[in-house]
């Protein structure tokens, strides 16, 4: 399940077919990315911790938010 911003900034879920892996990483710092952020049409990844962060500020020029960040408490099940 994604996150996809509307023009207006708001939040919807949508499903996308492509799904990041441990060889996407955050463009802050380099841990695994959890959220893909189109801008612009460029491309930001983000760990869940800084797509946290910046989600606020983003969310208002945000083409698109794809957060996978909940598969980091199925991770924690297994």
């Amino acid at each position: 399940m994604s996150q996809i911003g509307t023009e207006n900034g708001a939040i919807d879920q949508e499903k996308t077919p492509h799904q990041l892996t441990a060889a996407d990483r955050c463009d802050a710092c380099g841990a695994q990315a959890y959220i893909r952020v189109v801008v612009n049409n460029s491309e930001l990844l983000f760990c869940a911790h800084h797509g946290r962060k910046h989600q606020e500020k983003l969310a208002a020029i945000a083409e698109s938010w794809h957060d996978e960040s909940s598969r980091l408490l199925e991770d924690q099940r297994s």
